[in-house]
């Protein structure tokens, strides 16, 4: 590997932590020059704006490329490769590669692609990262519900899987070389023993597991692991392997929702609890403008826990509409969602 470029990918289903665990690594690079591939799902980005947003120092704007609109794992030929490219053959190439997956992804495919020829002989995959809600493992958001499954097999007779939940989960963890159970904050010693056993329940590999709050983890645990993840892809089981590079993720949809400028963002966040619970959306994510505030909010909610929190000062002439990005299963009702916000 003498002299390859190490690349280090993060996974994690929607909402896990995998933006703020990356904004840490950033921040904490001392010196490294790092480039990061963020991929996200759906038409909208939120979570490159918000490491744009940072400012962070050894991270410039121009280091930081985002692929929307998809999943990498599904255009690995059409977007990631291009993108690999364009980073290696710069004068002056980053140390290091860390790419985000979107929480719909698949990393095993991802992972494949680093042994197409232009890329081998130049990078090799440091080591998969996959980044784990704790609260949302320890109430068994990732195990099968075999009540939700006989209910979308009734919609749609195609479906002859389980939970697409669970077997992302499944794929995720089982590609990685280090899994960060992140949110340990927000869980008791009951909570992070079903965590645990969620994760040991799924998991098929060796695969260290440390605890995390706010993604914060220590530079040298995430980086030089040495894995070589490209010449080790026979251990990584996947759900998904006949689908391989064709997997299209029909079981989830994604929309974009504009919104007036708010008053109080209380009156939204008293709506929108309400309506994720309505129609189970699993992640809700976007940038609010607030009149009489100069700071954009950012709202992110994972299920029924919601956050939002100022982060940065609107740009002189930045367009400072409200958008939200919406994600759930199959046959989310775009239309109800909005009536039930008010739109």
């Amino acid at each position: 590997m003498s002299g390859k470029i190490p690349a280090t990918v993060v996974t994690g289903f929607l909402g896990a932590g995998k933006t703020t665990l990356i904004q840490n690594l950033l921040r904490n690079a001392n010196g490294r020059r790092l480039a990061l591939i963020i991929n996200e799902f759906g038409e909208t980005g939120v979570d490159g704006e918000l490491v744009k947003g940072c400012k962070i120092e050894g991270c410039p704007e121009e280091n930081i490329v985002e692929l929307a609109n998809g999943c990498i794992c599904c255009t690995v030929a059409d977007d990631f490769l291009p993108t690999m490219r364009a980073l290696l053959d710069r004068p002056n190439p980053p140390e290091h590669i860390v790419i985000e997956t979107s929480g719909l992804a698949l990393p095993k495919p991802l992972v494949k692609a680093f042994n197409w020829p232009e890329v081998r002989t130049r990078v090799t995959v440091d080591g998969v990262i996959a980044v784990v809600d704790g609260p949302a493992a320890a109430a068994g958001r990732f195990a099968d519900n075999l009540d939700a499954v006989a209910a979308q097999r009734s919609a749609d007779a195609a479906l002859d899987h389980d939970s697409p939940i669970a077997e992302l989960f499944e794929d995720q963890i089982n590609c990685a070389d280090l899994i960060v159970l992140n949110k340990n904050d927000q869980m008791d010693d009951a909570a992070r023993t079903a965590a645990m056993a969620a994760i040991n329940h799924e998991l098929k590999r060796a695969a260290k597991v440390v605890p995390a709050s706010f993604g914060v983890i220590d530079l040298k645990v995430l980086l030089g692991l040495g894995a070589a993840a490209e010449d080790d892809l026979d251990s990584r089981y996947s759900h998904h392997e006949l689908e391989g590079e064709d997997h299209d993720h029909d079981e989830f949809t994604s929309f974009r929702l504009d919104l007036p400028q708010l008053k109080k963002p209380e009156d939204l966040l008293a709506r929108l609890l309400p309506a994720i619970e309505r129609h189970d959306i699993l992640r809700v994510k976007g940038f609010l403008d607030v009149a009489g505030k100069e700071m954009r909010l950012v709202l992110q909610g994972v299920g029924p826990r919601l956050q939002h929190y100022y982060d940065r000062a609107w740009a002189p002439g930045e367009d400072r509409s409200s958008r939200l990005v919406v994600i759930g299963l199959k046959g989310l009702d775009h239309a109800a969602i909005a009536r039930d916000l008010g739109l």
